[in-house]
């Protein structure tokens, strides 16, 4: 059973969220706030597997809302589910630890699937803000040295390349003939790269790059 704490300042938004996601007999909604700071006392007497936490909210908005749940319940995943596509505000999320950032645009079968696949460890983002967010991140200086889990990690130069075309959005056939290998080439090439920072998928290494500035 996934356990989920919403967090909404608006009541009818909680509860039609909820009725959607608890349609599918493996979640259940063992608490609902209104603020951050509420939904972290949540969390610490529920231990959920899941926030999905709205961004703009008084007394405590979800940007800080996710620090704070994010430093004191670190089994947690926190997704940000809001109406806003705001780059900094998405940036400041991820830098606090937000596991995934969608859209309030989504559909009761993508927020379902958003929710099993947060807790099952993959990160999940809009695919708009995603791109957005890669391209702030693009400006910045690059660096070849990341580190996650409390490992550091070296990459090389044609590791970046790669970790730069699938934040870009290219399929494995797209990268190899840009970069004149072979698909085999390419996938053993992002297999090693999923394996030296420890992630699951492609998604978490766009948003691990992002959060970094590796890209």
């Amino acid at each position: 059973m996934i356990k989920v704490v919403l967090v909404d300042d608006q009541p009818i938004l909680r509860e039609g969220i909820k009725k959607l996601l608890e349609q599918d007999k493996e979640i259940r909604v063992v608490g609902c706030a209104g603020n951050g700071r509420a939904a972290l006392k949540l969390c610490q007497q529920f231990l959920p597997h899941v926030v999905l936490m709205d961004v703009e909210m008084p007394i405590c908005d979800g940007v800080e809302g996710t620090r704070l749940i994010k430093a004191r319940c670190k089994n947690t995943k926190v997704v940000m589910l809001t109406v806003f596509n705001d780059d900094e505000r998405i940036q400041s999320a991820l830098n606090y630890g937000a596991d995934g950032y969608m859209l309030k645009d989504i559909d009761q079968e993508k927020l379902i699937l958003t929710v099993k696949g947060v807790a099952a460890g993959l990160g999940i983002m809009h695919k708009d803000t995603y791109k957005s967010v890669v391209k702030k991140a693009s400006s910045h200086s690059r660096i070849s040295i990341i580190e996650n889990k409390g490992l550091k990690v070296h990459l090389s130069d044609r590791e970046l390349s790669i970790i730069r075309l699938i934040v870009d959005g290219k399929s494995t056939n797209e990268m190899a003939q840009i970069v004149h290998l072979t698909e085999g080439s390419v996938r053993n090439i992002v297999s090693g790269i999923l394996k030296k920072l420890d992630l699951k998928d492609r998604t978490q290494l766009g948003i691990l790059a992002v959060k970094h500035d590796l890209v």
